[in-house]
């Protein structure tokens, strides 16, 4: 054929020995003499040494042509001068384009330091608020405008009034676009408008509180850029043509010397071309066939005659008369392009491409090129099924264990098996552990927790039904047993599985349900549950290797039903412990109507709390906290600290006074902690709110530890955020806590709060505080009704950190439920005031409680007046009991103790115990108050004999 018979030619008739030196010596690569440096050198080089002018001849002719546009080597250049010329323009381009960037970014720069330094300059904000500030202000602005190198610098009020300008014609007129400077923000502009286009930056100019009282307006006009620019323009175009005229000749120089190497090809380097081109034809694993243009073969390498079997003669034969059957011959004698077309041919299947030959150079005809994809197909079968495995299997580490939830990790579970795997998949768990509770050691039935279906109307049993396990020869015994999975691929023939359930079994089978695979699922070596995946009609039955995939996946599965389960006993445990530390009910009082929420977190426990503390005088604590972290320990530090405050409350002191002593209570708890190996994380950060409310005048004192202000509802509706002082967290140390009061009118809403109920992840403190505001602001919402519509307002479905809330509306104790009385200090005016308040009991209808009254009165004024200081005071509260309360200016708190039998004195606290319900001390700004509190409603009087012995002497 042509092409072997082109070799034949090439190999029968050798070049002449000098043309293949000359050619030889012409080559730019390729010849041994060449690369070993000999004398002869290059072609030149050698020709001349020869001297003879029939060998120049040829290579002179050669040169006359290759100066022509249409050889390679000056198309070559040309492309090459017009690659550099292109690049050397995009350069130039890009420096004009940098240099007017870099100009402005330094005008932005320069002109906001400006604008920086003269608004924070210490005289501006005086000076615009000053009577006269055109007049202070022009002379240092432009001083200021000479020294920093900008065109203007203008000073604008808030309004955006210019006060001072360079240009004087200007003052008074209005500044556009200066609207965000004026709200307190920098910025930096190319600013478009009237006077002229400028690089300007504006910056606001603020007061000691931070107001906004001004601005200051610096910059450099965009026509002063351009100037720059312009300057700037001839070196970069001068460069330019340089490095073009550098590339240019550099270019000429490298295709003048492309130009000598290109001469052409000799008889030498055609042989080596066509005997490489021959073997690489011949060797590759690819059929190579080359049809003419009339449908003859011209030629098939090797691979191509064992593909297709081609007889010996097949040079020059039709493609038709090869018997390579009806698909193959359609495609090659259709002269049509065809890529990866899968022919049959014979016992293989073979991928057959297609091309014409005319479109790349060669003469009408056509190239073929086949490969062999008989066991690639094969192996592509089997490599798509294991991708799909492995995909399912990469799916269910993304998909299954998003949540602790055991119901839904196992419906995750039956999701992700269905369809892909089975077309049905039921899991049981264990009710144990459904409950969160370690699992038994005797599994004899589950419960359904989840099933996923690819068709409806099947048979199998419903989720929350129990599955029992009766029969002891059962695939699912089997595998409980075995702890491994148990494949029956063909349930009909599986009598062992009948034998549970005959009913249902017929049932399944008549359905269509025809294999089964059941795996137990196990975490940690115990059994949890049983998962069950099942095919009806139309799938093909299980085989082993679904059988693995199917323990993967519920091995994955059953690690996140177990983490599920302990987080689950877990969570309980802790919300269990919290609640128990927590008030369960509010106790009796008269001063405010409280409402309360409590609402943990959905991630887990945390250590929020809050309290409501009946103090002496009907005044009432009010506490909120929140500790720092979630869990178990912090719930059990919750109860330490909220125990702490009882304790603390039950001394009547002062809120700053309260919350120092639990500053230093929790640096001392942190000290264990640290010298504990293994402790828990420090207390430090912890947050308390304490207040207490008097409604003999409706005052409200609070004192806060880190802790966020309560907002307080007026009985109009409008909605305030007090300023407390605001204090460390507690355990910090080091800083005094400090107190502040409110005056409440009857009827206010106080609510107070921890973090959890206004902050979250898509919001911030502001906004949540805002949302709040909203939320309360009526006039007639009851402390109930302002609980729901927080709760419903601001929380979202599943909170991410837990919530206090507690909302108490104040009551004020009136003027005729309150009798005081200011005593001289004297002994002899404690009968007159003890008729007093006999004469206020009878008005109050408080007969039968006179005579306890003046008992404790007379005894409580007259230590009093004896061993206290003026001032000295007498109240009566009257409210659900009657407190007696008598002030004095002394500091020392008396005791109760038992008299000896010789004693005189010293039974007057013993009478006060007996016949009041309660007594104590507290102590005020200046000196102390003992009060006594007795019950009404005809209380039990102390036991005579007992009196009489004790007061016996």
């Amino acid at each position: 054929m042509g092409g072997r018979s082109r070799w034949s030619r090439a190999r029968t008739a050798p070049p002449p020995k000098g043309a293949r030196r000359l050619r030889d010596a012409s080559r730019p690569r390729g010849d041994a003499n060449h690369r070993s440096g000999r004398s002869h050198g290059t072609g030149r080089n050698g020709a001349e040494s020869r001297g003879n002018g029939r060998q120049r001849s040829p290579g002179a002719h050669r040169l006359s042509p290759s100066l022509s546009v249409r050889t390679f080597a000056t198309q070559v250049f040309l492309l090459q001068a017009l690659i550099m010329l292109v690049l050397v323009a995009a350069a130039a381009t890009a420096l004009v384009v940098q240099g007017r960037y870099d100009g402005e970014r330094n005008a932005k720069n320069r002109s906001l330091a400006t604008a920086e330094a003269f608004a924070h300059a210490p005289g501006t904000a005086l000076a615009l608020r000053s009577p006269y500030p055109t007049s202070q202000l022009q002379g240092p602005a432009e001083r200021a405008r000479q020294g920093s190198g900008v065109d203007f610098i203008s000073v604008l009020d808030k309004r955006g009034v210019r006060l001072s300008d360079t240009d004087p014609s200007l003052i008074g007129t209005r500044a556009q676009g200066v609207e965000r400077a004026a709200s307190g923000e920098a910025f930096t502009e190319t600013f478009h408008g009237e006077p002229s286009d400028a690089v300007r930056a504006v910056v606001p100019v603020t007061d000691a509180s931070r107001r906004v009282v001004g601005m200051v307006s610096a910059g450099i006009q965009v026509e002063t850029l351009g100037h720059l620019l312009n300057q700037q323009v001839p070196v970069m175009v001068g460069a330019s043509v340089v490095a073009l005229a550098l590339a240019t000749g550099g270019t000429a120089l490298v295709g003048r010397r492309l130009r000598r190497q290109t001469h052409g090809l000799g008889p030498a380097e055609m042989t080596r071309m066509y005997e490489h081109h021959d073997a690489v034809l011949h060797a590759v694993r690819e059929g190579v066939l080359i049809i003419g243009a009339d449908g003859r073969v011209l030629l098939a390498n090797d691979e191509a005659r064992r593909l297709l079997d081609l007889p010996d003669d097949a040079d020059q034969r039709e493609v038709g008369d090869l018997g390579l059957g009806a698909g193959l011959t359609r495609i090659l004698a259709s002269g049509e392009a065809a890529s990866d077309q899968v022919i049959p041919v014979g016992d293989r299947l073979l991928a057959v491409n297609t091309r014409p030959t005319a479109p790349y150079g060669g003469v009408q005809g056509m190239v073929a090129t086949f490969r062999d994809t008989t066991e690639l197909s094969a192996l592509s079968g089997q490599a798509e099924v294991a991708r799909g495995r492995l995909t399912l299997l990469y799916e269910a580490g993304v998909r299954i264990g998003t949540t602790l939830d055991m119901r839904r990790t196992a419906e995750e579970l039956a999701d992700v098996a269905v369809p892909r795997m089975a077309d049905f998949v039921t899991v049981e768990l264990l009710d144990s552990v459904l409950r969160g509770e370690e699992p038994t050691g005797t599994v004899k039935q589950m419960r359904r927790t989840a099933l996923s279906e690819s068709q409806t109307g099947h048979p199998l049993q419903p989720v929350g039904d129990l599955i029992r396990f009766v029969a002891a020869d059962t695939p699912m015994v089997a595998a409980l047993h075995g702890g491994k999975a148990v494949l029956v691929p063909n349930l009909q023939h599986a009598e062992d599985w009948r034998a549970h359930d005959p009913q249902g079994a017929r049932r399944a089978l008549d359905y269509g349900i025809h294999s089964l695979i059941t795996v137990p699922l196990r975490a940690r070596g115990v059994v949890l549950g049983m998962v069950n995946f099942w095919r009806g009609e139309g799938s093909a039955p299980f085989e082993e290797e679904d059988a693995a995939v199917a323990e993967e996946l519920v091995a994955r599965a059953a690690v996140a039903i177990d983490n599920a389960r302990r987080y689950s006993r877990e969570h309980a445990m802790a919300v269990t412990l919290q609640r128990s530390l927590l008030p369960r009910d509010l106790p009796e009082q008269d001063a405010l109507e409280v409402a309360w929420r409590y609402l943990p977190a959905q991630s887990g426990v945390g250590g929020d709390w809050f309290d409501v503390i009946p103090l002496p005088g009907f005044r009432v604590a009010l506490v909120v906290g929140d500790i720092v972290g979630h869990g178990m320990h912090a719930a059990v530090t919750m109860g330490r600290l909220r125990t702490a405050v009882l304790n603390f409350s039950s001394l009547d002191l002062a809120p700053d006074e309260l919350l120092g002593h639990l500053d230093e209570m929790v640096a001392r708890l942190d000290t264990q902690a640290e010298a504990a190996e293994g402790a828990p994380a420090p207390l430090t950060g912890a947050t308390c709110l304490y207040a207490i409310y008097d409604p003999v005048g409706g005052r409200c004192t609070l004192s806060r530890a880190g802790h966020l202000a309560p907002a307080v509802v007026d009985p109009l509706g409008r909605v305030t955020f007090p300023e407390i002082p605001v204090s460390p967290p507690l355990g910090v140390g080091g800083f005094p806590f400090e107190s502040g009061e409110l005056e409440l009118a009857e009827g206010s809403r106080l609510v107070l709060f921890t973090d959890g109920l206004i902050e979250d992840r898509g919001r911030d403190i502001d906004e949540g505080l805002a949302i709040l505001r909203e939320a309360v602001a009526r006039p007639d919402g009851t402390p109930e009704e302002t609980c729901r519509t927080l709760m419903e307002t601001m929380l979202p479905t599943h909170p991410s950190d837990d919530v206090a809330l507690l909302v108490a509306r104040t009551r004020l104790l009136g003027p005729s439920h309150v009798a005081s009385w200011d005593v001289p200090f004297d002994v002899t005016e404690v009968s007159r005031v003890r008729a007093e308040v006999g004469r206020r009991l009878q008005e109050w209808g408080l007969e039968e409680e006179s005579f306890s009254t003046e008992l404790i009165l007379s005894e409580l004024l007259t230590n009093a007046i004896r061993y206290g200081a003026p001032p000295v005071g007498v109240r009566l509260l009257l409210g659900r009991t009657l407190v007696c309360e008598v002030s004095d200016g002394s500091n020392t708190s008396p005791r109760l103790r038992r008299a000896a039998t010789t004693d005189e004195g010293g039974r007057g606290l013993f009478l006060v115990s007996q016949f009041a319900q309660r007594w104590g001390t507290r102590y005020a700004a200046h000196g102390k108050v003992i009060w006594a509190e007795q019950s009404l409603g005809g209380s039990a009087l102390p036991d005579a004999a007992l009196l009489m012995d004790e007061m016996a002497w």
